[in-house]
């Protein structure tokens, strides 16, 4: 069984070597790694050119281009059966190649979801994660696959028709993963084939508002809404669902001031809202300062949610960087 890593950078100097000290030191060794860049400015290309020379698996190719469109080249490229992928910003666990491919063996089984950590630094991190991610409590059979820790069939991405290049920035592996649920590709789930996601340590406010609006500008250029594994809880459903919410708390908002006794009522539903996060997150995030981000982290991420949804539904280009 011949396995080929694919990934895609752009502008990664920060994590790609560490990426690729993890991937050229696994316990199973792939036969080959496929680097598309996109087109990197910054050192990306001359990093990469530098492990080329200590490993002659590895193969690097520029190809300018959306991350959908990187990804379908690195695919194409690779000569083998099984195609493993991960992302830049991400560290892979020593064993990661072994446990995300070892479902193979069963011949019905055509793309194995591994999982991946997310490391913090600081208590606004701590408190972001459960904005960008499952943390492992929450790891079970209705889990959506993740580009950043998952392997398939060749064979499967050609049936599918590959990742959607019409997708500007994001949303391209959801909705791969998409069309392979309603294809009836067999999925395993291995919560044991980890890669760190490291990313969520460098984010600040303004840096995850900003990956926020690109998930919800992927979502709604996607159009999925109705997940046969996520069912009610499919990611544009949640979204309508905040639509809704809003538009309820205007109309309130409007009807007390015309009818001031209402008023507390408004009050008291707002406060129940700010409070709604902490109450469902408890068990999740522990420590009282990471507790009190959330309900500012709420608001602001349902407003840019709604904003990038939006854009990605009318096709408006991203303005921000």
């Amino acid at each position: 069984m011949k396995i080929s890593i694919c990934i895609t950078t752009l502008n990664e100097e920060k994590s790609i070597g560490s990426l690729l000290i993890s991937l050229t030191h696994q316990t199973k060794r792939p036969d080959e790694i496929i680097i598309v860049d996109g087109g990197s400015k910054d050192k990306t290309v001359e990093i990469i050119r530098h492990f080329l020379k200590k490993d002659n698996r590895i193969k690097f190719f520029i190809e300018k281009g959306t991350i959908a469109h990187c990804r379908n080249i690195s695919i194409e490229l690779a000569n083998s059966d099984i195609i493993a992928t991960t992302d830049s910003g991400c560290i892979a666990n020593k064993d990661w190649l072994e446990k995300i491919t070892y479902h193979f063996k069963h011949e019905k089984v055509g793309l194995i979801a591994g999982f991946y950590n997310m490391p913090y630094i600081n208590s606004f991190q701590k408190a972001i994660r459960v904005y960008l991610g499952i943390l492992p409590q929450k790891f079970d059979q209705a889990f959506l696959p993740s580009a950043r820790s998952v392997a398939f069939r060749k064979s499967v991405w050609e049936e599918v028709g590959g990742f959607n290049e019409n997708l500007e920035r994001g949303g391209e592996d959801t909705e791969f993963f998409y069309k392979c649920v309603k294809n009836g590709v067999k999925i395993i789930r291995e919560k044991s084939a980890r890669v760190e996601w490291g990313e969520v340590k460098t984010l600040y406010l303004k840096t995850f508002l900003q990956k926020v609006f690109v998930y919800s500008k992927g979502d709604g250029q996607a159009k999925i809404w109705w997940h046969p594994t996520k069912q009610l809880s499919s990611h544009n459903i949640r979204i309508s669902a905040i639509f809704t919410r809003y538009l309820i708390g205007t109309l309130l908002l409007v009807y007390s001031f015309f009818n001031p006794s209402s008023l507390p009522y408004f009050i008291i539903l707002v406060t129940l809202y700010l409070f709604y996060p902490i109450i469902k997150w408890k068990s999740l995030i522990k420590g009282n300062l990471a507790r009190l981000y959330l309900p500012i982290i709420q608001v602001l991420t349902d407003f840019v949610t709604m904003y990038g949804f939006l854009a990605g539904t009318i096709g408006v280009r991203s303005k921000i960087k």
